[in-house]
């Protein structure tokens, strides 16, 4: 911190007179500290909307059971939309509100366009099903690409000599443009793709270009794959990448609990298991309904269970779709988004975050 200097002070040698290097000294520093003064005490940045409109360019069918589509997005003017790479997914904000993301599964050195593909799931939140209804020339928001799974190279921030991926159905979506980066690295690298049938995989066709470097094992053929199976040889300085179902990514990381010669790096596409959890209760403002959450239940889904509408999307506690201002009792966040102040001023996420203990919370729906 600099100090003001308001007057010069006496001689250093002690003399009632000033010196007169001193007041110089002082006048220079005065100076200094009105010159910093613009840095230190900064104008607050101006808001910036970060959400920009796509428009649907094409809609195909990508695999054979007909369940699962890919859309190409792009900005209404055909112009360049902000870059990404392998394993970024987008928020899509659909017309009736919801908001879902989607891993982006095209190739990032295209510059004008989006490639997303959804399964349609009809027993899920309505999302998939409405992702499906839209056809060429619809609209939809987005607040731009982010990473949460993002592959790290040799030599650019991992020690990985060669790479396993393991896709299990529509886990391929932020797996895809990862082998073509690999590809193009140079890095040797191997994948399993699992799913019920081949005919519930997408993008088979796409994928034949690699050849016998993946290995395509399906349930009704081969039975469920064991974390061997999955893994296959994984000697020392693999890096595995995973994107599947709870139960896979759990039993994988059992599989390579110990082995410091191994890194894993996993994607979820459903919410994982609660943890630890204990039963409370929450009560909602607007309408008084007092609601009970079970020990191995989200909060989230007591609250669907009960006809409460909450938006949310990832269910596992990174986009802030699900945050909730909480009027009374205290919250265990098991998040990794929100910050102290926001902590502090009553915010929670409801897909992941909890009561603390068996005390009630009071929530500003």
């Amino acid at each position: 911190m600099f100090a003001r200097f308001r007057e010069a002070p006496p001689s250093a040698f002690g003399r009632s007179r000033h010196d007169l290097t001193l007041g110089f000294a002082a006048t220079v520093l005065n100076g200094f500290f009105n010159l910093s003064a613009a840095v230190r005490n900064p104008a607050p940045l101006p808001d910036v909307d970060r959400d920009f409109t796509l428009v649907v360019t094409d809609r195909l069918v990508v695999a054979h059971d007909q369940d699962v589509i890919a859309l190409t997005l792009a900005a209404p003017d055909g112009g360049v939309l902000p870059r990404w790479h392998p394993g970024a997914h987008v928020d899509v904000h659909l017309p009736s509100g919801r908001v879902r993301q989607y891993s982006l599964c095209g190739d990032p050195g295209v510059t004008d366009s989006y490639r997303i593909a959804v399964r349609r799931i009809p027993t899920g939140g309505g999302g998939s099903l409405e992702v499906h209804d839209l056809a060429i020339g619809a609209t939809i928001t987005t607040s731009g690409p982010r990473n949460a799974f993002p592959l790290t190279v040799p030599g650019y921030g991992s020690p990985a000599q060669r790479f396993r991926f393991i896709a299990g159905g529509i886990g391929i979506t932020p797996i895809l443009p990862m082998l073509a980066q690999a590809e193009s690295l140079g890095v040797p690298w191997s994948m399993v793709y699992t799913g019920r049938r081949r005919d519930t995989l997408p993008f088979l066709e796409e994928l034949a270009r690699f050849g016998d470097r993946i290995q395509i094992r399906t349930d009704d053929e081969a039975g469920l794959p064991t974390p061997a199976d999955l893994l296959g040889e994984c000697p020392g300085g693999t890096t595995v990448y995973a994107c599947g179902p709870a139960p896979v990514l759990t039993a994988l990381r059992s599989a390579l609990a110990g082995r410091d010669d191994v890194e894993l790096h996993f994607e979820r596409f459903a919410a994982p298991p609660v943890v630890d959890g204990t039963e409370f209760s929450v009560s909602v403002a607007s309408t008084g309904a007092a609601i009970r959450v079970g020990a191995d239940e989200t909060l989230l889904g007591a609250l669907k269970r009960e006809g409460v509408h909450a938006p949310y999307s990832c269910q596992q506690g990174f986009c802030g779709t699900c945050r909730v201002r909480v009027l009374g009792g205290n919250v265990e966040h098991r998040d990794t988004l929100l910050t102290d102040p926001e902590r502090d001023a009553g915010m929670m996420l409801v897909c992941v975050s909890r009561a603390a203990g068996d005390a009630e919370l009071v929530l500003d729906l």
